[in-house]
């Protein structure tokens, strides 16, 4: 599931949709909080892989870092009028 929310909010961020933005944060808070779930069953001794680690460690960084910029970019941005509208 996470992949395919990854392939639609890219599309969405690249077409400059706003529901993007609130995508991307709903998956930079779920990959954090799943990385501090996983967090909780290393530390309490469960098995792990190094690698799995390493990717969540890179996937909370990246969604992390991709949130604020979409939400700095697009949801400040006041969207155009429809051609012919007047104020």
């Amino acid at each position: 599931m996470a992949g395919f929310a990854y392939v639609v909010a890219g599309a969405g961020l690249w077409r400059m949709q706003r529901w993007a933005v609130w995508l991307a944060v709903a998956i930079a808070a779920a990959t954090a909080f799943t990385f501090a779930a996983f967090g909780v069953h290393v530390y309490s001794g469960g098995a792990f892989e190094p690698r799995t680690v390493a990717a969540m460690s890179l996937r909370t960084l990246l969604w992390s870092t991709i949130a604020p910029i979409a939400w700095r970019g697009l949801l400040r941005v006041k969207p155009a009028r429809p051609v012919g509208d007047t104020p």
